[in-house]
C-alpha cells in the first residue's frame, strides 16, 4: 500500500512540475483549483451528502466579484431547461424514416422522460451552506447555475477558499450520469457535484446544462467516498487506499484489510483534470491491463454478453495506445479506467464511462473514441460549448484512424468514409449552420451531431488535402506539445498547422468552419490545340480550394497538375510517389474559371480527374471526372 501511494504521490509531483513548466511556455493564463471532497452516499435512497473545500487561484488580471459553480443534476427535474428543449426539438421534422413517417429530431436517450419523472427519480444538487474564507456568502440558484456574488472581491493573483457543504438526489439514468441504467449499472456518477465554472480570457463561460458540452478549470481533485462496503468503484485518479478496499486494487500479493463496519471509504486523488468521475455497482468485475507506461482498469458487468468481450478489449490496448501515442501524442498519467456505465460513451479526465453489452467491434469502437477523447477534451480541452468539431470531430478523426490501423479487417476502406457521408448528408438538408454555433444553440440535434462529428472530422481530414498529410500529422503532435492543458482555441490549432506548414490557412476557418459555403468543382470543358489539350475548370460552389489534377494518358502514365490557391502563399509537398507533379500557376478566388494547357493531345488522354484522393469535401463527385 505504501508504494502505491507514495507512486501516485510521485506522479502527482511530476505532473505538476510538467504543469507549471507548460504554463511557463505560454502567455495565456489559466486559473487553477483545487478541490477536496468527502461524501456520504445513501445508496438505498439514491442520495449523499457532501463537503467541498475548494481553493480557487485567480490569476487572471482582472478582480472577480462573483463567482459561478455548475449545478448539472438540476437539469432532470420536470420543465427544466433540458426537458423543454428535448420536448420542443422532439417536435422538428429532420425527414423521412423508411416507411415515410416524419423523422423527428428526438435526442432518444432523453425525448421526454424528464417531464415524466417523479420526486424520487429526480435529480438535484442542494447547496446548503457555503463560506468564503470563513465568512457565508449569499448565492442564488438559477437551475443549473449557482450564482455567488462576494462580499469581497477576489483580487487579481490572489487565492479564495470556498467551504460547501451540499446534499444531491442522483437521477434515474438518462443522459450521462444517473441511477439503474438499461444495462443494470448502479450508480453512474458523472457531473455529480458543485463544480466551479471556467473563467478565462473571454469572461465567465456560467453554461446551463441542457445535456451538451463542458468546460472546466485545470486542477487538483482529492475525493473521499464512503459508501456500503458491497460496492465496486472506479474512476478518474488514483486510489490511494488499495489495499484497504481490494476488490482488484491491492498490490500484487497483498493482504486485504478492511476496516470494521458496513462501509467503506474509497480515497483518490486526480492531479491536474478538470473534472472528476466515478461509478459503482457491486456487480462490478475490475481486471486490469499494463500499457506502456501506465495501467488500464476495466470494471463491467460480467455476463453472458460481456464474459469475454471486455477481457478482449484490455488486450487490444496496447496496440492501439502504440499507435495513437506514435500519432497523437503520450498518455500523461499513471491510470486509465474504462467503465461500464453511463447512456452508450461519455469521456472524463482518465476515465470513461461506456455502455459494453454489445459485439467485440461495436465496444472497441466505442471504446477508443471515448479515449481519444483524453488528448482532445482531457488534455488539450478546448471549450467544447464554444468549439465542440474541435473535440467531437478531432477526436472522431483520431478514432478512425486507430482503429483502421489496428483492426486488419479494415485494411482497404477509407476509414473517413462515414464522416463525409455525413457532412455530405448535412450540406444536402436544410439544417446546416456555421460551426462557430455553440453548441447549446443549433436548431436541431441532426444539424449539431453532423457538424460536430462528420463536419469536425472531414475539417481534419481535408486538412491534410490542403497542406499535405505528413504536415498535418506532424501539426497535430505539435499541437499537443505546445497546448496541452492550456485550453487552445480554433486560432490557435490553426496558427500551428500554419507553421508547421507554412501555408496561410485563415481562409480555410473562414470558409469551412466560419460559413456554410460548400466546395463544388468541376471539368467544364475539354478541347484539342495542336499537339495539346485544353482543360478548363470551374469552381461551382463557393468555397475555394487548391486543386490537385490527375492526368492519365493510355500507356498508363500520370501527371498531377497542381493548383495552390492564390491566397495560401504557399504550396504543399508532392503526396504522389512517384508520378510527376507540375506546379501550375495559383488560382485566384475571385475567378470562377481556370484554365490548364496539357502537353498531350487529347487523343492520348485516358482519364482526368480532380482530387483523386477524395479527401477534398466536393458535393457533387459525379462531375470531377473525364474518361476519353
Amino acid at each position: 500500500m505504501k508504494h502505491r501511494v507514495l507512486g501516485s504521490c510521485l506522479a502527482i509531483a511530476m505532473l505538476a512540475g510538467s504543469w507549471l513548466q507548460l504554463q511557463a511556455q505560454s502567455d495565456r493564463w489559466q486559473q487553477r483549483v483545487k478541490y477536496t471532497m468527502d461524501v456520504a452516499v445513501d445508496a438505498p435512497a439514491n442520495q449523499f451528502k457532501g463537503k467541498q473545500h475548494l481553493e480557487y487561484y485567480n490569476n487572471s488580471p482582472d478582480t472577480l466579484k462573483k463567482v459561478f459553480y455548475h449545478l448539472y443534476w438540476n437539469a432532470f427535474q420536470p420543465n427544466s431547461m433540458m426537458d423543454v428543449r428535448s420536448r420542443e426539438l422532439g417536435k422538428i421534422s429532420v425527414g423521412k424514416d423508411r416507411k415515410g413517417n416524419n423523422r423527428l429530431d428526438w435526442d432518444n436517450r432523453v425525448r421526454d422522460r424528464i417531464s415524466k419523472l417523479g420526486p424520487d427519480e429526480i435529480g438535484y444538487q442542494k447547496v446548503i451552506s457555503l463560506k468564503r474564507d470563513g465568512k457565508p456568502q449569499r448565492f442564488k440558484v438559477v437551475e443549473t447555475i449557482l450564482e455567488v456574488p462576494l462580499d469581497k472581491p477576489i483580487l487579481p493573483h490572489a487565492k479564495a477558499a470556498f467551504d460547501m457543504e451540499f446534499e444531491a438526489q442522483v437521477p434515474v439514468q438518462i443522459r450521462r450520469s444517473g441511477r439503474n441504467n438499461s444495462e443494470g449499472v448502479d450508480f453512474s456518477m458523472a457531473q455529480w457535484y458543485p463544480k466551479m465554472c471556467e473563467y478565462d480570457y473571454e469572461g465567465w463561460h456560467a453554461t446551463p446544462y441542457i445535456a451538451r458540452e463542458f468546460y472546466g478549470v485545470w486542477g487538483d481533485y482529492d475525493v473521499k467516498i464512503t459508501i456500503d462496503k458491497k460496492y465496486v468503484l472506479g474512476g478518474s485518479g488514483y486510489l490511494q487506499n488499495p489495499n484497504q478496499i481490494g476488490y482488484g486494487y491491492e498490490a500484487p500479493g497483498a493482504k486485504v484489510t478492511r476496516p470494521a463496519g458496513n462501509t467503506l471509504t474509497w480515497h483518490f486523488i486526480a492531479p491536474n483534470v478538470h473534472d472528476f468521475v466515478w461509478a459503482a455497482d457491486p456487480e462490478y468485475k475490475h481486471i486490469t491491463q499494463k500499457v506502456d507506461g501506465f495501467t488500464a482498469h476495466f470494471l463491467y458487468l460480467d455476463n453472458d454478453n460481456t464474459h469475454n468481450t471486455w477481457p478482449q478489449l484490455a488486450k487490444m490496448i496496447p496496440k492501439a495506445y502504440s499507435y495513437i501515442k506514435a500519432h497523437y501524442g503520450a498518455y500523461p498519467y499513471e491510470q486509465y479506467s474504462f467503465i461500464q456505465g453511463g447512456d452508450g460513451g461519455m469521456e472524463y479526465p482518465m476515465a470513461t464511462l461506456i455502455m459494453g453489452n454489445g459485439k467485440m467491434d461495436g465496444l472497441y469502437g466505442v471504446a477508443i473514441h471515448e479515449w481519444m477523447h483524453s488528448w482532445y477534451q482531457g488534455m488539450l480541452a478546448t471549450n467544447e460549448s464554444l468549439y465542440p468539431w474541435m473535440d467531437e470531430g478531432f477526436t472522431t478523426f483520431a478514432q478512425d484512424n486507430t482503429i483502421y490501423n489496428t483492426v486488419d479487417s479494415l485494411k482497404g476502406r477509407n476509414p473517413h468514409d462515414d464522416s463525409y457521408a455525413g457532412y455530405f448528408a448535412l450540406a444536402r438538408s436544410a439544417f446546416e449552420e456555421p460551426a462557430t454555433t455553440h453548441a447549446d444553440h443549433y436548431n436541431t440535434n441532426y444539424g449539431y451531431s453532423l457538424t460536430a462529428y462528420s463536419k469536425g472530422a472531414v475539417f481534419l481530414e481535408q486538412l491534410g488535402y490542403v497542406i499535405g498529410a505528413q504536415n498535418r500529422d506532424n501539426g497535430l503532435l505539435r499541437y499537443y506539445k505546445e497546448w496541452r492543458f492550456k485550453h487552445p482555441n480554433v486560432n490557435d490549432f490553426i496558427r500551428v498547422m500554419e507553421k508547421e506548414s507554412g501555408i496561410a490557412l485563415d481562409w480555410y476557418k473562414q470558409y469551412f468552419i466560419n460559413s456554410t459555403k460548400h466546395i463544388d468543382y468541376s471539368i467544364d470543358s475539354v478541347y484539342d490545340k495542336g499537339n495539346k489539350t485544353i482543360v478548363r475548370l470551374r469552381r461551382i460552389g463557393y468555397m475555394p480550394m487548391p486543386v490537385d489534377f490527375m492526368v492519365t494518358d493510355k500507356n498508363g502514365n500520370k501527371v498531377l497538375h497542381y493548383i495552390p490557391l492564390s491566397i495560401m502563399y504557399g504550396e504543399k509537398p508532392n503526396e504522389y510517389t512517384g508520378v510527376k507533379r507540375i506546379v501550375d500557376t495559383v488560382w485566384y478566388w475571385t475567378n470562377p474559371t481556370y484554365e490548364i494547357e496539357l502537353d498531350i493531345p487529347l487523343s492520348d488522354i485516358k482519364e482526368m480527374e480532380i482530387d483523386p484522393s477524395q479527401r477534398m469535401a466536393d458535393v457533387d463527385r459525379s462531375n470531377n471526372k473525364a474518361v476519353s
